[in-house]
């Protein structure tokens, strides 16, 4: 056990925080967000809660009779304890109320914030203003350090060999599940630890496809296999797309539209470009080969301690004129082609943005 990122860089990170924290006035900042939670303490801990003032300390709230073992892999050692939810509020409440006046919340619809916790925060503590931080640990997140890096490379290292697995197990008859237990079993063999993994067997295209155990692979249609797999909770993407048969007619060129579209994106995703400059290229390709009415607006979204996060290009529009920067990790083609009765295309992968070129990771 111990730490799995050195001290100065998750303080250094937190101090940065704290800086923008200052900018806006925050007199201190609840994390209740376990991406968040990870990027500052080194560990992910259930249930996520940090207080961050301005000055002083960092307080991390955890059930009692865990202190011990957190404090083994964090570099926090300022621990209170609880004993249930209640118990954990009142605390919370006890070290906010009458000291200070305005504090940050991250607003996200992650694990842990949720609205009920909002709700009961600002009922205990009526006369604290609450201010969104959810843009200020975006910005932040969005640019990788060094140790980032190295861990997102892991996770494509381990997504890499998922990946060969998955594709040679593929066969018809075979169900979604038995494919998906089959990657698991790699993964988890690899040291993932929260891998996620997604299946399509066609002829129904779903979008987010978890894998279903009475959907088999048939002849004549797509697969497609997406692999999330994390190294100390970092993510890396991966997906491909096999057709079980010969394509021809719409399967074969939708096939031809997706690799032109993965290449134009390679292309095109450099330093000094937005998003939406990209996508209108992609859009071309699409065109061409009559998909824009099959295609999921948007191509790519960041990843790092979420397997989605700022910029999300297929969820917020607003992402979309975000402009690419150094240090982004981007996972792409992220959207699908969608086809009825055959199933959905994809090839995806995850890349470094830097100065000069991109690095692929899967």
């Amino acid at each position: 056990m111990g730490m799995r990122f050195p001290e100065h860089i998750l303080k250094s990170r937190l101090e940065r925080f704290r800086e923008k924290m200052a900018e806006k006035g925050i007199e201190a900042t609840m994390i209740r967000t376990l991406s968040s939670f990870i990027y500052f303490t080194g560990i992910k801990w259930l249930r996520p809660a940090l207080l961050v003032p301005v000055d002083g300390e960092p307080v991390a709230f955890v059930a009692r009779g865990e202190e011990e073992g957190f404090m083994e892999r964090t570099w926090i050692k300022n621990v209170v304890t609880y004993t249930d939810g209640g118990d954990l509020m009142a605390k919370v409440s006890g070290r906010i109320r009458g000291v200070y006046r305005r504090v940050g919340l991250e607003f996200s619809v992650e694990r842990d914030s949720y609205i009920l916790f909002y709700e009961m925060f600002k009922r205990l503590n009526p006369g604290v203003e609450i201010v969104d931080v959810s843009g200020i640990l975006a910005d932040m997140r969005m640019i990788k350090d060094d140790y980032e890096l190295e861990a997102i490379r892991k996770a494509g290292y381990k997504a890499n060999k998922a990946m060969e697995k998955a594709l040679s197990t593929i066969k018809p008859g075979i169900t979604e599940t038995e494919i998906a237990a089959e990657i698991y079993h790699t993964l988890y063999r690899l040291g993932s630890e929260e891998p996620l993994v997604y299946i399509n067997a066609g002829p129904h295209p779903r979008v987010h496809s978890e894998p279903f155990s009475d959907v088999k692979v048939r002849p004549n249609t797509f697969v497609t296999i997406v692999i999330e797999a994390d190294h100390h909770r970092y993510y890396a993407n991966k997906a491909r797309t096999i057709y079980t048969g010969t394509p021809t007619g719409i399967a074969e060129k939708a096939m031809k539209c997706m690799e032109e579209v993965y290449e134009k994106a390679n292309q095109q995703t450099r330093p000094g470009k937005k998003f939406i400059d990209v996508m209108k290229e992609l859009d071309k390709i699409y065109a061409k080969y009559d998909m824009l009415e099959h295609r999921v607006i948007g191509y790519t979204h960041s990843i790092g301690l979420q397997i989605e996060e700022t910029p999300i290009t297929t969820i917020v529009p607003a992402h979309r004129f975000i402009e690419i920067k150094p240090r982004m990790t981007l996972a792409y083609i992220h959207a699908p082609i969608m086809l009825k009765g055959y199933g959905q295309i994809k090839k995806e992968d995850t890349y470094i943005i830097t100065e000069k070129e991109k690095l692929p990771i899967t």
